[in-house]
C-alpha cells in the first residue's frame, strides 16, 4: 500500500496546481471515453468546446499546447456500422473515415477562439527513429512558431500491428519527449493514483504526488484500471505513459477529465495526481545525444567558431574549416577545435551539404544547395560542449 503523499528528496512536496502553472509547453492526451459520447457515438461537441476553451486559456497565458486526442477509430466505426471487435484492416479503414471527422470536430472548436488546429500522424517508427523523429519535432516546431495547435493522432490507417503504440497514452508521452515538453496532462475517468482500488475499498487513500514511480506505485496502479465501451487505457499506461515522459524530463499530471473545461477545474483546486520529473526536457536531450549515440563523422572548427561555442552560440557554417566522415542529416557528429575535442551534437546537414557550405554565410546555402535549410550547421539546442 502506497503512503498518502510521496516527497522529494529534499523533502519538499510538490503541487499539482502549481507544476500545471509552471508548464510553458503542455501536451494534453485525450481519450476516446471522453470525447466521444457513448450512447450516440458522436462527438460530444458541448465537452470538445469546453476542452477547447480550456486550450485557448492556456494559449492566452503564454503555453504551448500540443494535443494527442483519441476518437478517429470511434467515430469512424459508428460511421461504418462496424463492431468493436473489428479486423485490423477494418479498423484501418475506420481511421481513414474518422480522422477527417475528429480533426473537423477540433478545426470547429478551436477556430471559435480564433485557434487553428493543424493534424499530425504518427507511428511508433516516427519517434523511435531518429531522422524520423528529427522531421516530425521539426514539423511540430514549426506550427507552434506559427501559432497553431497540433492535433496528434496514431496514423493507423497504415500503422501495422508491430509498429503500433496500441495506446494513445504511450504516443502521447513519445510526442511530450519529441515536443520537449515539461508536462504531459493525461485526461481520464479517475482524479489520479490511488493507494488501493476506490471502488472496492471506501478507505482507498488519493495520491496527489509522486517523486518517482516505485514498483509500488505501478502495482497500486492494477486496482482502478478502469475501461469504458469507447476506450481502450487504463491506469498502468498511463503509468508506463509517466515513466516515458519522466526519462524526458516530463512531469506527468493525470486528472479527471469528465467534468467539462476540467483544466479549469484543475486551475480551481480540482484533485489529480503529479509525477514529477527527475530534470528538465532540455537536460535529458542532452544527455540522449551525448550517451546514447555514436558520432558518424567530425566537423572541424576555427578559433572564433570554438569561442562562440563556448559563450552558448550555434555552429554556423562559416566556422567549420574540414567536414570529416560520411553522415546524414540528423547523425551525432564530433566537434573539434584547434585545440581538441568540444563536444558533440546533431547535425543539421549530410555531409556532402556540409561539405558545399562549410566556410559560407548562411545567405549563400540555397544558392550552393538548390533548396533552402537550415540557416546553422549545429543548433545550440542539438549541441552538448565537454565542458
Amino acid at each position: 500500500m502506497l503512503p498518502s503523499v510521496t516527497s522529494m528528496p529534499d523533502g519538499s512536496v510538490q503541487d499539482a496546481g502549481h507544476a500545471f502553472g509552471a508548464a510553458r509547453r503542455v501536451v494534453l492526451k485525450i481519450g476516446s471515453s471522453l470525447l466521444v459520447d457513448s450512447a450516440s457515438g458522436d462527438v460530444d461537441s458541448s465537452w470538445l468546446a469546453a476542452m477547447a476553451g480550456d486550450v485557448a486559456r492556456l494559449r492566452a497565458a503564454g503555453k504551448a499546447v500540443i494535443v494527442v486526442s483519441s476518437g478517429a477509430v470511434a467515430l469512424g466505426r459508428r460511421r461504418l456500422g462496424l463492431s468493436a471487435g473489428v479486423r485490423l484492416d477494418e479498423k484501418q479503414a475506420a481511421a481513414a473515415v474518422g480522422q477527417s471527422m475528429l480533426m473537423q470536430a477540433w478545426s470547429t472548436a478551436l477556430a471559435a477562439h480564433g485557434l487553428v488546429a493543424a493534424q499530425v500522424l504518427l507511428t511508433r517508427e516516427d519517434t523511435e527513429r531518429r531522422r524520423r523523429w528529427l522531421n516530425a519535432r521539426a514539423t511540430v516546431e514549426a506550427l507552434l512558431a506559427l501559432g497553431v495547435v497540433p492535433v496528434v493522432n496514431e496514423n493507423d490507417t497504415v500503422a501495422t500491428e508491430e509498429i503500433r503504440y496500441g495506446d494513445n497514452d504511450r504516443l502521447a508521452a513519445r510526442t511530450a519527449q519529441l515536443a520537449r515538453a515539461d508536462l504531459l496532462v493525461l485526461l481520464s475517468d479517475i482524479d489520479g493514483l490511488y493507494s488501493a482500488d476506490p471502488r472496492r475499498d471506501p478507505g482507498a487513500i488519493h495520491i496527489p504526488f509522486l517523486a518517482d514511480l516505485t514498483p509500488e506505485a505501478l502495482a497500486a496502479a492494477e486496482g482502478p484500471n478502469v475501461r469504458t465501451g469507447v476506450g481502450s487505457g487504463g491506469m498502468v499506461t498511463k503509468l508506463m505513459a509517466a515513466r516515458i515522459a519522466r526519462s524526458a524530463g516530463c512531469s506527468t499530471l493525470i486528472l479527471s477529465g469528465a467534468a467539462h473545461a476540467p483544466l479549469m477545474a484543475l486551475e480551481r483546486g480540482a484533485r489529480a495526481t503529479l509525477i514529477a520529473a527527475s530534470g528538465t526536457p532540455m537536460t535529458a536531450y542532452k544527455q540522449w545525444i551525448a550517451g546514447s549515440l555514436e558520432p558518424a563523422g567530425v566537423l572541424v572548427v576555427d578559433n572564433g567558431a570554438a569561442a562562440a561555442l563556448a559563450g552558448g552560440k550555434s555552429l554556423l557554417a562559416s566556422g567549420v574549416s574540414d567536414v570529416q566522415g560520411g553522415f546524414d542529416a540528423g547523425d551525432c557528429v564530433r566537434v573539434v577545435g584547434p585545440s581538441g575535442l568540444l563536444g558533440v551534437g546533431l547535425v543539421a546537414y549530410a555531409a556532402s551539404d556540409c561539405r558545399r557550405i562549410q566556410g559560407r554565410n548562411s545567405r549563400e546555402f540555397e544558392a550552393l544547395l538548390g533548396w533552402k535549410g537550415p540557416g546553422v550547421a549545429i543548433h545550440r539546442d542539438d549541441l552538448v560542449l565537454t565542458s
